[in-house]
């Protein structure tokens, strides 16, 4: 185990501290506090500004409080995610996000107004979300450590302490002894490039296993978002109205952003160029297209493409679990994990227990960010406060898999080669959307050999320390999505297998994975991993 070897240069004591300051870091921050913890957040980039709501306008699953409406919601995408939601937690999440959103029109979000004057709550902006989400968790108290990665957890014999790392802009060392530790770090999109995904690396699963948490749902991580080759926004939404063609305007069939990217990644595959056109968007709702996602439209008006009567060039492009929905195991209704005082909440989380093995953009993501970040706010302050004060004379060690150390190794960096090794096998569309048992094991062997190479070269601390974790980060994550897409031998929600393209009903669990150096994977029936109580 490696750890950090010194006092850090600034040591704070606190009741929560959350890392990453997205949507569900800030929810549990300000939950926390507002159960009376002492709170600080640690967050890779700036709080407010980084991640992948920030940068984008996001749908949220808002659904009025009526029985018959709740039910349509929830069956909405029960088929498409193999079965695998449960009904109980979609109930908790869809009540937690009306609160939570007419709290936001409270606390003074400029929700735009429908026809006969209401508020219509059924989307957000991300800056402006993300600017009042601060400024609430400022106000609350929360100590905010912004360009702060964690590079690992701390931990006694009696579960998680806090965590120590780096702040990237001084180069200092910091260190957060807390009664509890919410990972709220994203999900892992592999540095792909897509929008607002350049801090989401899977650090959070990375350090959770480190402590001995599970992962679930990891095989349905393979998530591919249309975007035009020329931009990194990958709002698929927006394709619902986009008709599908080749170069010489033949109509590509079968193409389309719910169903049909397959047929798209087919296509691509064989150098055959697919092009999008929105020419199914009503003439009326064009110009409120363009408010919803001005960011969406920059990059066309930069290159003089008028999309919605211009065919231009699309891609597909990775979002891994940032638009999957495996993540973090969380064992009750308070998004715990099962290691004592170690909560997960958002991208880092499982959404499984929402979305099964599909989910969209925005929607789900976004409604479950903000619950379950305040599930994990209000369990971590309550398993906090509980502790009686012991908190500052707790001893921990660190628990990272990779020794870090002051020394300056001597060697060159390895971290780039790393990163482009997993880049590699988590990308190709023939590797990760079709997935067969033979380009599976193909695959893991080398990420099991790229594993044992990262685990042998000791990261100094210094600012650039994070990189290297990333690494790690992302080579662990991919390995436990093989591993466990391995194990499904059967096709259900974004998961595809080639060699076995029907869904199996004899299959209908959740698939529970951890592990480090020896990669497990198990079966686990429905409800047994969060039963509501």
């Amino acid at each position: 185990m490696g750890s950090l070897k010194r006092n850090s240069d600034l040591e704070l004591v606190a009741d929560v501290l959350v890392i990453g300051g997205g949507p569900a870091g800030t929810w549990a921050a300000l939950t926390a506090a507002s159960s009376g913890a002492s709170v600080v957040l640690a967050d890779k980039g700036y709080c407010g500004t980084s991640g992948a709501t920030a940068p984008s306008g996001t749908g949220v699953w808002y659904v009025e409080p009526d029985p018959k409406l709740r039910e349509e919601a929830k069956q909405s995408r029960f088929g498409l995610g193999g079965q695998l939601a449960d009904s109980e937690w979609m109930n908790r999440v869809l009540d937690r996000t009306y609160d939570n959103m007419n709290k936001l029109g409270a606390w003074g979000y400029p929700f735009p107004q429908d026809e006969q004057g209401r508020p219509y709550r059924r989307g957000l902006q991300g800056p402006e979300y993300m600017r009042l989400m601060r400024k609430l968790v400022k106000k609350a108290g929360v100590r905010i450590l912004d360009h702060s990665p964690a590079l690992e957890l701390l931990a006694d014999e009696f579960g998680v302490g806090g965590a120590a790392g780096v702040r990237t802009q001084s180069g200092e060392t910091w260190s957060v002894k807390s009664g509890a530790v919410v990972i709220a770090t994203g999900g892992c999109a592999f540095l792909s490039k897509a929008l607002g995904c350049n801090v989401l690396t899977g650090d959070g699963y990375l350090m959770a296993a480190e402590a001995g948490a599970h992962l679930s749902g990891m095989e349905f991580s393979n998530a591919y978002a249309i975007a035009p080759t020329f931009s990194t926004v990958t709002k698929t939404a927006y394709y619902r109205y986009a008709s599908f063609y080749y170069e010489d305007g033949t109509i590509v069939e079968g193409a389309g952003s719910t169903r049909g990217r397959s047929v798209i990644a087919r296509n691509l595959l064989q150098n055959r160029q697919v092009y999008a056109r929105l020419d199914k968007a009503p003439e009326d709702i064009r110009p409120l297209l363009r408010t919803g996602q001005t960011n969406f439209f920059l990059p066309f008006e930069r290159v003089g493409i008028d999309p919605f009567k211009d065919m231009f060039p699309v891609t597909l492009r990775l979002e891994g679990t940032v638009r999957g929905t495996g993540g973090i195991h969380i064992i009750d209704t308070n998004c715990a994990t099962k290691v004592p005082g170690l909560y997960a909440a958002g991208d880092a989380a499982t959404r499984e227990l929402i979305c099964g093995g599909f989910t969209g953009g925005g929607s789900h993501n976004a409604a479950w960010a903000m619950s379950s970040g305040s599930f994990a706010g209000e369990g971590a302050a309550a398993y906090a406060l509980g502790l009686g004060g012991k908190t500052a004379q707790r001893s921990l060690k660190g628990l990272s898999a990779v020794t870090l150390t002051e020394k300056a190794s001597g060697k060159p960096d390895k971290t780039d080669s790393f990163i482009r090794a997993v880049q590699d096998e988590v990308t190709p569309y023939d590797r990760n959307l079709f997935r067969t048992d033979k380009g599976l094991d193909s695959s893991l062997g080398r990420l099991d050999k790229l594993w044992s190479d990262i685990r042998e070269e000791p990261v100094q601390l210094r600012p650039e320390a994070f990189k290297a974790r990333e690494a790690a980060a992302m080579t662990a994550t991919a390995r436990w999505m093989y591993e466990s897409a391995k194990t499904r031998t059967e096709t259900r929600g974004m998961h595809k297998r080639e060699d076995f393209p029907q869904l199996d009903e004899a299959q209908q669990y959740r698939l529970v994975s951890g592990g480090l150096d020896k990669v497990w994977v198990k079966p686990e029936p429905l409800g047994k991993e969060a039963t509501v109580r």
